[in-house]
């Protein structure tokens, strides 16, 4: 038992030492996890380009940003699948037409292989020879069909348009032009039998002649047998037809068409397969991967220099200098806006800049669906236009216009878009009926947590001295959190409640001051409450009754931010704790109202030094409006509901 037992942990201490031993990354640091290798068997990958054919000038430019992509990937070699050029042209116009695609492919940096597809042969016009431009094709890119090995694979290339023999002009929609020579198969058979013993065989033609719709009488089934009893021939890749196509797997084998590196097409709708692309092919041992890449997504990191970013930040923080009165609504929703803009190109380089007014369709329009300029480095450009409201009415709400500014920065060669910024225009109500408050039905304002009315009021609407704050709420329990009524942040004054316990803050002689009623506000019950400031103390009343009192004199601490109904604004006047409560009768006053009990009224009335009063009877669209003669207003914020008292 012992020696088994000494066995065994000789065994455990082979296993470990073993594990320890086996490569991992190299690290001084004990007890880490050990990270295993990457392969490292002998991988490559190949890249194959589409028709460059059938489109404008402008394609030799797509094949050059193709070659640029290509060069960053750095891969062993390029293939191709034809129609390398226009061609259907005697012989002078065909070699400049072959000359301007060889300039362009001499820019690889690595070697590359045509495949002759039927622009490269097919002769038109006075003079055509019996083979048309096979020799042309021959003495100028390279073979017809031929093969080459790499790394233990083996890479085919057949030719397609062959013709019938009978030296008639050649096409491919003949029947007779849709087959593969004897000869050349004899060839085919051949090439496979010398590469029985590689890894990996790769095929390449122009025409997909397995598409048995397009090429009826094709004899592709004589050349898969050949592929299929080689086995080891992993995909097959044509063009011609300009449109990504997979065909499946037939027997281990791939076939794939490829769409265009410059040709022509429809349009660029790459999820239906039309786009200029080269497909990337990662070879390995064990098996084969193919991608499609998209021209001129392949980013060289080089090009972001300190110079460029610092251009790019200063173009990002370019001032829009864009002025626009508020647009007045009136009660019937008509009204209408100036926006005016004007910028100045501070960079060293040049800028376009697309100016495109954001209106609600149906309920705006504007004088201008957009307006582009382009600006040399310290040029400016000014315009404007304008914003009207053709909606009758409100309805539920009103969308409020706003102006995107998008701007490209502009490189030699290069196009730099920034993400646009939109500004809102501001929207003000202008006037309201004359019955407006004595026709609204007795409803009150719902909050819902999320919720909470706007009141741009400045850092002068409420005068130093004494004020009054006041509202009636009703809390859904005994725990509620949220401010009724604030301006505060680091400075002004709120009325709010904390576990449901009600409270009246103010930014006195530079800091806060506060009075903290002692009991919870009785849930689902209406409760009024007030906070009163009068020079010398703070006092909160609950129902009429004082509730909290406390010292202060001194100036009140003031600041330009909004103030809110159910919610309180931070720094940058969004809303922040919000309430859960319905509210009523909000009322703030530029006096000491309460000096002692009260009984307080259901309903407020205004006068002298009533600033704001919101009766939160009734909405007009957006607004909230104030029983005030300045027709002052507040802006919802979210989704508040008028509901029964």
């Amino acid at each position: 038992m012992t020696s088994r037992f000494i066995l065994i942990l000789l065994a455990a201490f082979n296993l470990q030492a073993a594990a320890q031993d086996a490569p991992s990354v190299q690290t001084d640091r004990p007890g880490a996890k050990l990270l295993p290798l990457p392969k490292s068997d002998d991988a490559f990958h190949f890249m194959v380009f589409g028709d460059r054919t059938g489109g404008p000038p402008e394609g030799l430019l797509v094949l050059a940003q193709a070659v640029n992509d290509t060069n960053l990937l750095d891969p062993d070699l390029v293939m191709t699948v034809g129609d390398l050029i226009n061609g259907y042209t005697p012989t002078e116009q065909w070699k400049v037409m072959a000359k301007d695609y060889l300039d362009v492919m001499k820019g690889l940096k690595m070697p590359w292989y045509p495949v002759a597809g039927n622009h490269d042969v097919y002769w038109r016009g006075a003079g055509r020879p019996p083979q048309e431009h096979e020799d042309n094709y021959e003495q100028t890119f390279g073979p017809l069909w031929y093969f080459f090995e790499h790394k233990k694979c083996g890479f085919i290339v057949l030719f397609s348009d062959e013709g019938d023999g009978t030296g008639e002009q050649r096409d491919f929609t003949k029947a007779s032009n849709q087959r593969m020579s004897e000869s050349q198969r004899r060839w085919l058979a051949a090439t496979l039998a010398k590469m029985k013993a590689l890894r990996h065989v790769f095929c390449f033609l122009h025409h997909p002649r397995w598409v048995q719709k397009t090429y009826p009488n094709a004899n592709w089934d004589d050349a898969h047998g050949l592929l299929k009893e080689a086995g080891n021939v992993r995909a097959v890749f044509a063009g011609h037809v300009h449109r990504m196509r997979y065909d499946g797997n037939r027997d281990g084998i791939d076939y794939i068409t490829l769409a265009t590196t410059g040709g022509s097409m429809p349009g660029h709708f790459p999820e239906a397969g039309y786009l200029h692309h080269m497909n990337v092919v990662s070879v390995r041992p064990e098996g084969v991967k193919v991608s499609a890449l998209p021209v001129g997504t392949v980013i060289d990191p080089k090009k972001y220099t300190p110079e460029l970013i610092a251009v790019v930040d200063g173009a990002r923080a370019l001032p829009l200098n864009m002025t626009a009165a508020p647009i007045s609504i009136n009660a019937s929703g008509n009204g209408a806006g100036l926006v005016e803009f004007k910028i100045t190109n501070t960079l060293s380089c040049p800028l376009e800049l697309t100016v495109t007014p954001d209106v609600p369709a149906g309920e705006w329009i504007s004088t201008a669906a957009h307006l582009s300029f382009k600006l040399q480095p310290g040029e400016t450009k000014q315009s404007s236009f304008s914003m009207i409201r053709v909606q009758q009415g409100f309805g539920d709400t009103l969308t409020a216009p706003s102006v995107e500014f998008s701007t490209d920065v502009l490189f030699e060669g290069l196009r730099i878009p920034l993400p646009a910024r939109k500004t809102a225009v501001p929207v003000r109500l202008s006037a309201l009926p004359e019955d407006f408050f004595k026709s609204a039905e007795n409803k009150a304002l719902s909050l819902d947590g999320k919720s909470a009315i706007r009141v741009d009021a400045g850092a002068g609407k409420l005068p130093d001295g004494p004020f009054t704050v006041e509202a009636w709420v009703k809390t859904p329990d005994g725990s509620t959190n949220g401010d009724i009524v604030s301006k505060a942040e680091q400075s002004e004054y709120a009325l709010n409640v904390a576990g449901g316990v009600p409270g009246f803050h103010a930014f006195i002689d530079g800091r806060y001051v506060s009075a903290i009623g002692s009991e919870v506000v009785q849930a689902g019950v209406w409760t009024h409450l007030a906070g009163v400031f009068d020079g010398a103390a703070l006092t909160l009343y609950v129902n009429g009754k004082k509730a909290a009192a406390a010292a202060a004199a001194g100036k009140r601490g003031v600041n330009p931010l909004p103030l809110y109904i159910g919610a309180n604004p931070d720094a940058k006047s969004a809303p922040t704790q919000f309430l859960t409560a319905v509210v009523d009768e909000v009322r703030l006053s530029s006096t000491a109202r309460y000096t002692g009990a009260f009984e307080p009224a259901r309903s407020h009335s205004r006068d002298a030094q009533t600033l704001y009063l919101f009766h939160c009877d009734k909405l007009l669209g957006p607004f909230l409006p104030s029983d005030t003669p300045d027709a002052t207003y507040g802006t919802v914020t979210g989704k508040p509901a008028l509901s029964a008292p």
